[in-house]
């Protein structure tokens, strides 16, 4: 029985080990699910993907330790006191069996010598009677005597039985606690191997968690390029068939000259369409320059130029009108043309967007560029000197036009900001109109690249407007600057930005000298002192000898080994200045790419 006993306090511990080792399956199940989790991206970012991880195995690897060791605990406690009671059980039923045994024993033995006396009674009569007596007390004391002798017997095996039952019991109890102990040190050896595997599994859903988020960023990267790559491909498909698009129109043009008669005019319109649609296909130039194809809701409205350039007898100049809307609205709203301020507008208030019908509006611009281009005698679509007149009389009013070839002879940047700040002045406004409305114009029409002279000159108009200007207040204020400072680098900028060149990236805005020539280097945009500039190039200069710029102006023109030049804070006012080529006092020279 002690042994059964015995046998089922270790199959209660061996289940105890069982239950341990279930718990660190499920931990390690739970750590392999959460690795797969991890590494199939389930988790948005590498900090919660871990974290994650690291607290279920953790909490996982806690759990497994705690159970052991109170189940081990609990079970062997539990062990030792089943083991202690069943030996008391047993000693007692030992103990009891004994003494019935030898009680039985010392019985059945008396009985017998009972029996033989009575034999010897029956065998010798009379003589037996008489000695009866005798015969009778030392049977009782045989008797007495055979009692004490299994008394004694049984003392003596229940001594024996007892020192069996400790030690069995003692042997039994060790072989238990020495099992408990074996079961904790497995249990800690599974429990550390466990917390091993747990930091290992938490180093390997980092690393899993860092090459998702580094293969998520290549493919983010991949699909960037491939948007860019498609939008570039877009826009050159674009382009391409704007180009076609112009060259439709030229050919257009071409066979309502050929309707008319007039040979000049097919030789004219046929250079346009091979010079101008090469340029829409190949290129040519950059900055102001570029060609920019039109928007589609200007492309939209072409039946309807067409309609009103035929009607008013400019078919021609399809392409131009189409400029100027997108330069106006961009073909959007009611009054693309922007024409309600015009005196053709006689259905609509003559304010900004008075006209309410795109067609009308459509209507009036047509007839508004037509009396421009009359008024500034523009011959054909590629006379873009009278074109820019007449657009800048479009922007201005048709009075610009007039103004311009009494004084001038024409149009230039320079008078038309004359006559802008003339109007602002006389009208008591900030500003009057687009001063560089033609450029902005002419970079939506085909044929404006081919025929219209570099974008360098343009710079240097606008520095010749600025000459007599002291203290240069209006150009290190625009720059940003609350008080004076040695502002040459700030007119500079200032004349760049009032041609769209520091918006577009082709020169930078700078108030330190350095800092722009370090521009143009960085950019390959550079040339040393032997360099024979183009006008529109920044000359930067060296007044001291010693390698570092001090002083930078604009090239007006470089004639006979002379450079031109018009300067901010030349003596602190704007100035004309002249240099030999190869002078020591110049620096270098930034070659902006308009």
């Amino acid at each position: 029985m002690a042994d059964i006993k015995t046998r089922d306090a270790v199959k209660g511990t061996i289940k105890t080990i069982d239950k341990a080792t279930i718990a660190s399956e499920r931990m390690k199940s739970a750590y392999v699910g959460i690795k797969d989790k991890a590494e199939q991206g389930y988790y948005a970012d590498e900090s919660s993907a871990t974290e994650y991880a690291t607290d279920r195995i953790s909490f996982a690897a806690d759990r497994v330790k705690d159970e052991g060791i109170h189940q081990f605990n609990k079970q062997g406690q539990k062990a030792v006191k089943t083991t202690q009671n069943n030996i008391g059980k047993a000693k007692d039923k030992i103990t009891d069996f004994k003494q019935s045994r030898a009680v039985k024993a010392a019985e059945q033995k008396a009985a017998q010598s009972m029996s033989e006396q009575h034999g010897l009674q029956i065998r010798h009569g009379a003589a037996s009677r008489s000695s009866a007596p005798d015969v009778s007390q030392t049977a009782k004391s045989q008797l007495i005597k055979t009692r004490q002798q299994g008394q004694k017997m049984i003392k003596t095996t229940a001594r024996s039985a007892e020192k069996a039952v400790k030690a069995t019991a003692k042997g039994t109890v060790k072989t238990t606690e020495k099992g408990i102990k074996t079961a904790q040190v497995t249990s800690k050896a599974a429990i550390k191997t466990t917390e091993t595997s747990v930091k290992t599994a938490q180093a390997a859903a980092k690393a899993s968690a860092k090459t998702a988020q580094k293969a998520a960023q290549a493919a983010q990267a991949a699909k960037a390029t491939a948007k860019a790559t498609a939008e570039a491909t877009k826009a050159t498909v674009r382009a391409t068939i704007a180009a076609v698009k112009a060259i439709i129109a030229g050919t257009k043009a071409l066979i309502s000259a050929l309707i008319a008669g007039g040979w000049i005019a097919v030789v004219i319109i046929l250079i346009v369409v091979l010079l101008g649609c090469a340029v829409s296909l190949f290129g040519g130039g950059s900055g102001s320059n570029a060609y920019t194809p039109v928007s589609a809701e200007v492309e939209a409205y072409e039946p309807l130029i067409q309609k009103y350039a035929k009607q008013y007898g400019i078919p021609e100049y399809v392409e131009l009108i189409k400029a100027v809307m997108m330069q106006e609205s961009g073909g959007r709203g009611l009054d693309p043309m922007q024409a309600a301020e015009g005196s053709f507008n006689t259905r609509y208030p003559h304010e900004p967007n008075g006209i309410k019908d795109p067609e009308y509006s459509i209507e009036c611009g047509v007839q508004e560029l037509k009396a421009a281009l009359i008024s500034a005698e523009v011959e054909n679509p590629i006379d873009m000197e009278h074109i820019k007149l007449a657009l800048q009389g479009y922007n201005f009013g048709n009075g610009y036009i007039s103004w311009a070839k009494t004084n001038y002879g024409g149009y230039s940047y320079a008078n038309a900001v004359e006559f802008s700040t003339m109007q602002a002045a006389r009208l008591g406004w900030d500003s009057y109109g687009d001063t560089q409305y033609p450029a902005h114009v002419l970079r939506y029409y085909p044929y404006g690249r081919a025929f219209t002279s570099g974008g360098n000159q343009a710079i240097v108009e606008v520095a010749l407007t600025q000459l007599g200007n002291e203290g240069g207040q209006t150009y290190w204020s625009w720059y940003g600057f609350d008080g004076r400072v040695e502002w040459c680098a700030c007119f500079v900028s200032w004349c760049a930005d009032q041609c769209g060149y520091i918006e577009s990236g082709i020169i930078p805005k700078f108030a330190g000298c350095v800092d722009g020539a370090n521009w143009f280097k960085g950019n390959g945009q550079w040339k040393d002192r032997s360099y024979e500039p183009s006008a529109g190039d920044i000359i930067f200069f060296d007044w001291e000898g010693d390698g570092e710029t001090d002083h930078v102006g604009i090239v007006e023109k470089c004639e006979n080994g002379v450079v031109y030049t018009v300067e901010g804070n030349s003596g602190d006012t704007c100035r004309q200045n002249q240099y030999t080529v190869g002078s020591s006092s110049i620096y270098g020279y930034g070659v902006p790419a308009y």
